[in-house]
C-alpha cells in the first residue's frame, strides 16, 4: 500500500490553478466560461525577446547551465537592480531560478527550521503560506482591510513579532490587492524592524513595472535593511513570459550561496534558451513594454467603473498589478436555488456555476471576505463578465 508523506497530504492545492482547472473542465462540457482567475498577462511575449531565443537556439545553446545562472544574465540582472531599484548587488548575491516561485521556495528552505514564524500581511500571494509550511515554518497572518488599502501598519507588524519570528514576506505591488507600499510606509516598517535585527525581509517585486503612477521603492534601498532583505523578481508579469520560467533574487551573500547549494541538488540551472531571452528582456529600454502597462491601466479603469455599478461589491483602487480584490461579504448568508453562500469560496463557486465567470476565493490569499478578479483579459471579456456577475446577483 502506497503511503504518501504527511507534508504532501497536508499541502493545499493552489487555489488559482484549481479554479483554472475547474473552468477548463466546464469549458470542455460546452459552457461559455470567462476566465478571470489566473495571474497571467494575456499578451504574447514581445517579438524582440522571442527573436533572441531563436538566435540562442541557432547558436546551439543546449548544454547544462551554471546552477545560479549564466554570468552575463547575472550581469544583466545586476544592471536592472541598479537601474530600476538603486540597488547594488554583486554577482555572488544573485541566483537565477526556474521562476520566482522557486526563488521563494529556495529562501524558505535555506532559512526556516521547524517552528520558525513567518509574518504574512494579508492578503498575500496564494503560495506563500504553503511554501512556509512545507519548510517547517508557521505562517503568522496579519489581517488588513480595504480601509487601510490592504497594507500592514507598523503597529500591526510590531504586535506580530515574537521570539520565534524568522521572516516577513510581502509583495508590492501586491497580488491579489494591487496595493503598493510607498517609500514612507516601508521606512515606517523598517523603523520597527530595526529593533529586531535577526528578522529577514522577503520583498516580492514581481509586479514592480505594472505600476500606475505610485513611487517605486524597495525595502533593500534602506541602508539598515539591505543586509537582511531578499529581493525577489522575475520576468513573468511585466514581460509576458510566464511560461519561460525565470525568476531571480538579490540577497545577502550567505543566503544566495545557500540557495545555490540547494538548487544544485534539486533542479540545477534554469533553462538555457529562456536565460538568453531574459538577457535581452532586462537590457531593453523599459518603453519596450510600456504598451502592456498602458493597456492594463485602461482595463483597471474599465473594471473599477463596472464594479461600481454592482450592488454589494466594495473595492479599493489598486495601484499596481492586474487584479481587483472586492469585498463580497454582503452576500454571505444569502441563498440561490437552495444553496447557502457562507463565505468567499461559496461566492466564487456561485459566480462560476451561475454567471460562468471564473474568479478566485480570497480565502486562498488569507482574506475570507474577498474574491480576486484578474483583468488580464480583453475589454470585451471584462465587460461581459461584469454584466454576467451583475445579472447573477440580482
Amino acid at each position: 500500500m502506497i503511503q504518501l508523506s504527511d507534508k504532501i497530504q497536508k499541502l493545499e492545492t493552489s487555489a488559482t490553478l484549481a479554479m483554472a482547472a475547474k473552468a477548463r473542465e466546464l469549458k470542455a462540457e460546452g459552457k461559455d466560461i470567462i476566465g478571470l482567475s489566473l495571474g497571467e498577462p494575456d499578451f504574447n511575449t514581445p517579438d524582440f525577446i522571442k527573436e533572441s531565443a531563436i538566435t540562442a537556439i541557432n547558436d546551439n545553446y543546449n548544454s547544462y547551465t551554471p546552477v545560479d545562472g549564466y554570468e552575463d544574465l547575472k550581469k544583466a540582472i545586476q544592471g536592472k537592480f541598479k537601474r530600476d531599484n538603486n540597488l547594488d548587488y554583486g554577482l555572488n548575491q544573485i541566483v537565477v531560478s526556474t521562476g520566482a516561485k522557486q526563488s521563494l521556495y529556495n529562501v524558505a528552505s535555506v532559512l526556516l527550521n521547524p517552528g520558525d514564524e513567518v509574518i504574512l500581511p494579508c492578503p498575500y500571494w496564494v503560495s506563500y503560506s504553503d511554501i512556509v509550511k512545507l519548510n517547517g515554518g508557521i505562517p503568522v497572518e496579519v489581517q488588513t482591510d480595504i480601509d487601510q488599502d490592504f497594507k500592514m501598519t507598523p503597529d500591526q507588524l510590531k504586535s506580530a513579532i515574537t521570539s520565534k519570528t524568522k521572516m516577513i514576506w510581502y509583495s508590492s505591488p501586491c497580488n491579489p490587492s494591487g496595493s503598493v507600499y510607498s517609500k514612507d510606509e516601508l521606512k515606517a516598517l523598517a523603523e520597527v524592524l530595526k529593533d529586531y535585527p535577526d528578522v529577514i525581509i522577503v520583498s516580492d517585486e514581481i509586479y514592480e513595472h505594472i505600476n500606475f503612477g505610485s513611487e517605486r521603492f524597495s525595502m533593500a534601498e534602506i541602508p539598515e535593511m539591505y543586509d537582511r532583505t531578499v529581493t525577489v523578481n522575475g520576468v513573468s508579469k511585466a514581460f509576458a513570459m510566464t511560461g519561460w520560467r525565470i525568476g531571480y533574487i538579490g540577497a545577502p551573500e550567505k543566503i544566495a550561496n545557500a540557495c545555490k547549494k540547494l538548487q544544485g541538488q534539486v533542479t540545477s540551472g534554469a533553462n538555457c534558451i529562456a536565460q538568453r531571452a531574459v538577457i535581452t528582456a532586462l537590457e531593453a529600454p523599459l518603453d519596450k513594454i510600456q504598451f502592456m502597462i498602458d493597456k492594463f491601466k485602461s482595463r483597471r479603469k474599465l473594471i473599477l467603473d463596472l464594479i461600481e455599478t454592482i450592488p454589494g461589491f466594495e473595492c479599493n483602487e489598486p495601484k499596481g498589478a492586474f487584479y481587483v480584490f472586492p469585498n463580497v461579504s454582503s452576500f454571505f448568508g444569502k441563498t440561490y436555488n437552495g444553496k447557502l453562500i457562507e463565505n468567499a469560496t461559496d461566492f466564487s463557486m456561485f459566480l462560476l456555476e451561475v454567471a460562468n465567470v471564473a474568479t478566485v476565493t480570497g480565502e486562498a490569499f488569507g482574506n475570507p471576505d474577498c474574491i480576486r478578479i484578474s483583468y488580464a483579459a480583453s475589454e470585451s471579456d471584462i465587460e461581459e463578465a461584469m454584466e454576467r456577475i451583475k445579472k447573477s446577483i440580482s
